[in-house]
Order: structure tokens, then C-alpha cells, then sequence
């Protein structure tokens, strides 16, 4: 003989669905707007610190893109919190499963903590801020620094070319910042006939040099006989072109030099003019 089946009750059924609808229904509701609220205000506040900072002195144009990042990223992860807590799950135990996976995570992803950690020391040490113009010593990276970023930096060429550099490449090696020396030594040879005046040339230079824009009065420009050949005589001339003025003084510097010596000397003209880059290892380079 069959058993009998008893017909399930559909009247406890939809009692039960709509007790948890009751229940649950107004708390995915709250966690739905806690969610989309979080997110638009991680959004906003980002900028807002971002855009904050440009108006406050002390704070460096190079650090409000990080800051308005760390804000973000933490509204984000505090409002996910929260949404979850309000769909009822234990955030304890969460915590615990995040702080194992994101071991986990840091481990796979290596790189790119070594990218946050080498901004985060970027940002400590300051060797460069918005707007400086920096050079890898032994390396191909060189340009303007547009922004610094947790993860990389994003340097403009001389010539236009936008560069995105993890910070871990700019990190680990040696730099030159041009834009941070308070003065740049520049050299020049100039090559003169072999009856030339040498002191005539000497003081030609010298007093053209300290008459000329954006040269250091102090220390004074040096001209000194350099070598003295059948073919000519080389005069080389050092001095120091103020903060950021380099560039214009090497364009500018050839050309004025060229008119003055043409009219001191009148047919004994100089025969060639040529900036020279003095090693490390060059005393000539030093100024007393």
C-alpha cells in the first residue's frame, strides 16, 4: 500500500516568503543606499581633497592626486563594510577572510606594492615635485613630472611625449633634477685665430658675459687660455646661468658672443664657438 503524501501548505509557504521579505527586503534597501551613497561620496571627496589642496600653500601640487586617492580608496572600502553589515553579515569574520586574502593578493602582486611603497617614499623624501624637469643618471626615463600617483608617474618629454613610469623604476635608481639646482655652470670654447689679442679677447668676454641676461654676477665669469696651436688660439669661458635660466643662456650666449668679439676684433674674428660639457672627473669644472 502506497504511502500517503500529504500536499504541502502553500498558506505557510507564502507566510514564510513574506516574513523574510518583511525582514530583508528594507535591509537590502539600506544597504543598496549606503552602497551608492559611499561610492558617489568616495567620488566626491576624492576631488574635493584633490581640488582643496591646489588652494592651501603647504600642501605640494605633487602629493593631492595621492591624497585625494587614499580618501577615495578608503570611503570605498569603509562603505563596503558597512553594506555588508547591513545585509547581515558578521564583519569580524569578514575582516579576518580580507586580511588573509589580501596577503594572499599582496604576494601575487609584488610589483605593484613595490610601486606603492617606492611612492610612498617618493612623497617622504621629496627628490622631485610637480613641474621639475628630472633625468635618469643611467637610464631612458627623462621629462617634466605632470603627477605622481600611488602607482606611477606621469613625466612629458621635451618634445611632447607623455610617459607613464611605475615609481619602482624611478625609485631604484640615481637622478638628476634640473629644476631644484639653485645655479648652473656653463662652458664654452672659443676658437681664435693664432694673432688674435688674447687680452682683448679675454676682457671682451668677460665684461659681454656679465652684461648678458640671466648670468650670475657671483661668482664672476672665468676666461683662460686653453691651448695655443699654429692653427689658433682656444679660450675657454665658465659661468653660472641663474635657477632655470640655463637653457635661454646657451641659446642666447654663442650668438651675443660672436657680435662682440666680430666688433672688438675687428679682422681677427672668432672661428668657431662650442659649448663643452666638463666630466666629473675634469677639474676645470670647479670655480674658485
Amino acid at each position: 500500500m502506497d504511502p500517503i503524501v500529504t500536499p504541502p501548505d502553500l498558506n505557510a509557504g507564502a507566510a514564510m516568503a513574506w516574513t523574510w521579505s518583511v525582514a530583508f527586503l528594507p535591509r537590502l534597501l539600506t544597504a543598496l543606499i549606503v552602497l551608492v551613497a559611499g561610492i558617489t561620496l568616495a567620488r566626491f571627496a576624492g576631488r574635493f581633497v584633490s581640488g582643496y589642496g591646489g588652494t592651501v600653500a603647504h600642501i605640494d601640487r605633487t602629493v593631492r592626486p595621492v591624497l585625494g586617492a587614499v580618501v577615495r580608496y578608503a570611503i570605498i572600502v569603509l562603505t563596503a563594510i558597512a553594506t555588508l553589515g547591513q545585509l547581515g553579515v558578521q564583519t569580524a569574520s569578514l575582516l579576518a577572510v580580507l586580511g588573509a586574502a589580501g596577503l594572499a593578493i599582496g604576494l601575487a602582486l609584488q610589483g605593484t606594492l613595490t610601486n606603492i611603497a617606492a611612492g610612498i617614499m617618493l612623497l617622504w623624501l621629496r627628490p622631485f615635485r610637480a613641474g621639475d624637469y628630472i633625468e635618469q643618471v643611467s637610464g631612458n626615463i627623462a621629462g617634466t613630472i605632470e603627477e605622481m600617483g600611488l602607482f606611477a608617474c606621469r613625466l612629458v618629454t621635451y618634445d611632447g611625449v607623455v610617459i607613464f613610469a611605475p615609481n619602482s623604476t624611478i625609485w631604484n635608481v640615481a637622478l638628476r633634477n634640473h629644476s631644484q639646482s639653485r645655479a648652473r655652470l656653463i662652458a664654452y670654447q672659443v676658437n681664435l685665430p693664432a694673432g688674435a689679442d688674447v687680452e682683448l679677447a679675454r676682457a671682451t668676454l668677460r665684461e659681454a658675459t656679465l652684461a648678458a641676461p640671466d648670468v650670475s654676477q657671483q661668482p664672476p665669469p672665468e676666461v683662460a687660455l686653453d691651448k695655443a696651436t699654429q692653427s689658433g688660439l682656444v679660450l675657454l669661458c665658465r659661468f653660472w646661468a641663474e635657477r632655470g635660466k640655463a637653457g635661454a643662456v646657451q641659446r642666447s650666449w654663442p650668438e651675443l658672443m660672436r657680435e662682440k668679439l666680430s666688433a672688438r676684433l675687428a679682422t681677427e674674428k672668432p672661428v668657431e664657438i662650442v659649448r663643452i660639457l666638463p666630466t666629473d672627473a675634469d677639474p676645470s669644472r670647479l670655480i674658485a
